[in-house]
């Protein structure tokens, strides 16, 4: 069981966008298991929808990034 929070421990902001990804489809896999109670899969919902909305989040910056490179392949700020 200890493993399962260590596994869980990682802040959102400290993963990949990729590492995200897969923490996300762990979550809906655990979800998806008959042997987790229902406290157990209201906090994976819960931890996973915030994991979801960072995620978001930083591949809108990203997008962002990307829509402000000019055409000499220099970044602009976005503001």
């Amino acid at each position: 069981m200890a493993d399962k929070k260590t596994e869980n421990s990682a802040k959102p902001e400290e993963l990949t966008i990729d590492e995200a990804f897969a923490k996300i489809e762990e979550t809906a896999e655990r979800l998806e298991s008959e042997e987790i109670s229902l406290e157990e899969s209201f906090e994976l919902y819960k931890k996973g929808m915030e994991l979801l909305k960072d995620t978001r989040s930083r591949i809108e910056e990203v997008e962002q990034k990307v829509i402000a490179l000019s055409s000499e392949g220099e970044e602009n700020e976005f503001e």
